[in-house]
């Protein structure tokens, strides 16, 4: 296939996997390989980051914040509405390249780059509304205020699944408060990861801004570790699976850091009589198949009220006859690969686990093989009929797998859907208002975000995203969160010729 797009973004066979002007004694001597899922092609390779190369990085990062913080709010807006300008004009390429080294459809590969400007122009806006509050005081001759300051060096951790959009969720937000970021990007999709820098450098070196303002790592948990660990890094966002958060939650809580904390999802859309089922055929079906089911928003679970369940069941399995699983570069087709044989042997065991916890297949899984699917990462698309209670369906299996669940009120399909672990994305198909403010109640979906009438796939760049319990309580992106990425002061002036205390106190000489 052509690959001009890699030349486009820079990229060469052996790839420079931090800051640029490093001494070349630090640089170490291992490479990641990336292949292809698409295909199994090898692409490229990014060095390894040392601890030495590691804590150059810092050091720059440091410095570059010494500077940065002093660019006023606007001007830093300014240096991040440029690289939203050069994603636009690099769009097709860096679209083409998440599509190819993470196996994603090509329209999600251009919308994810998308995504990535739309946070540019959010935090264009969001440079000149840094707003504090001001409060009166209770002594005369006094005004109170607060104001917010830069944090200092933000790491940010992200997955493959996502591999650019995530991390300018969080650096482009932290960039305009004043902050530098370090990113260590996914070990399985790390030339997204240069791609990105090396667009943002272009921005920074013609605008005379230190490179230290953004600044990327790679490396496997290890490297990561540097980060979690490191008492220069104040906060650490991170996007992985619950297992990790924990560890990471823990480490950085124990030096006294701050973490957003993107976990796991298990997420579910209650369908009700009154539903339009054409509405929720289209939001469970990209919502279950959507990047092959490796979202964190993806649609695990559908619960179907009993009394239109066998229709519900009946359509969505012709829908499923009707999918196109392939090269996800070609655009008529619907379905692209699984990442890696890891994906395709946790996909695997999930489909054991099943029919071992008494599932049913209503349509069948299984590992395609033959022209196209060379790589061994395309599989099929599945619905498995199984008890809620299961306990393979209260488990996260990143991967096409639906499960089909059935219930007889709204009260006990809200129950099913917030008896799971994980809690980030939900939703409701109803025409019913009563239903649909009652799931959107404190009574009901307990999860990050709450839908009725769209699926749980995907969510826009202006409200805050994350979820609650074992997905991590983090918030990023849109709404306030810029908040996470800043510390607060509360400031006193004393503006009289005499000195009251708080609360009336006398202290008298």
């Amino acid at each position: 296939m052509n690959k001009d797009f890699l030349q486009v973004l820079g990229l060469q066979e052996k790839n420079h996997g931090t800051s640029t002007g490093l001494e070349s004694s630090a640089l170490s001597q291992t490479y990641i390989d990336s292949y292809s899922p698409v295909d199994g092609a090898y692409i490229g390779s990014v060095s390894t980051t040392s601890r030495k190369e590691y804590d150059l990085t810092v050091a720059k990062a440091q410095e570059a914040f010494k500077v940065w913080r002093h660019v006023p709010a606007p001007k830093r807006g300014e240096i991040v509405r440029q690289y939203g300008e050069e994603l636009r004009k690099h769009k097709d390429a860096l679209g083409r390249l998440v599509s190819y080294e993470m196996g994603k459809s090509l329209q999600e590969g251009w919308g994810e780059v998308q995504e990535m400007i739309d946070i540019c122009d959010f935090a264009v806006g969001l440079s000149r509304q840094l707003y504090g509050l001001s409060m009166h005081s209770e002594r005369p001759g006094h005004r109170m205020y607060e104001q917010w300051h830069p944090l200092g060096i933000v790491g940010i951790i992200s997955a493959f699944n996502f591999p650019v959009a995530v991390w300018s969720w969080n650096s482009m937000i932290a960039l305009v408060c004043g902050d530098v970021s370090i990113w260590k990007a996914s070990e399985k999709t790390p030339l997204c990861a240069v791609a990105c820098q090396n667009i943002f450098h272009k921005v920074l070196r013609e605008n005379e801004i230190p490179e230290g303002v953004s600044s990327i790592i790679n490396g496997d948990y290890r490297v990561g570790e540097f980060l979690s660990m490191d008492t220069r890094v104040p906060l650490i966002s991170a996007t992985g699976s619950t297992r990790m958060g924990r560890t990471l939650g823990a480490v950085v809580a124990g030096r006294m850091g701050r973490s957003i904390l993107e976990l796991g999802g298990n997420n579910a859309i209650i369908v009700t009589p009154s539903s339009d089922l054409n509405i929720v055929l289209t939001g469970a079906l990209f919502g279950a198949v959507g990047t092959a089911g490796q979202r964190c928003t993806s649609t695990r679970r559908l619960i179907v009220h009993d009394s239109i369940y066998d229709t519900v069941r009946q359509s969505l399995a012709k829908a499923y006859t009707q999918l196109r699983i392939g090269n996800p570069l070609d655009q008529n087709n619907h379905v692209g690969p699984l990442i890696d044989q890891a994906a395709v042997r946790s996909y695997l065991a999930s489909l054991e686990k099943i029919e071992a916890q008494g599932g049913t297949m209503l349509v069948q899984g299984g590992v395609l093989e033959g022209a196209g699917y060379e790589s061994g990462c395309y599989v099929k698309p599945c619905i498995a009929e199984i008890n809620h209670d299961a306990a393979i369906v209260k488990h996260e299996t990143f991967a096409p797998i639906l499960y089909l669940l059935k219930y007889s009120d709204l009260d006990e399909a809200i129950a099913i859907q917030n008896g799971v672990p994980q809690g980030l994305s939900s939703a409701i198909m109803t025409n019913n208002l009563r239903e649909a403010e009652l799931f959107l109640s404190s009574s009901g979906s307990d999860c990050g975000i709450a839908n009725v009438n769209i699926g749980t796939s995907g969510a826009e760049i202006g409200g805050a995203f994350g979820g609650e319990k074992e997905t991590g309580g983090g918030r990023e992106s849109g709404s306030d969160s810029w908040k996470a990425y800043m510390r607060r002061q509360t400031n006193t002036i004393n503006y009289s010729t005499q000195l009251p205390l708080a609360q009336g106190i006398k202290f008298e000489l």
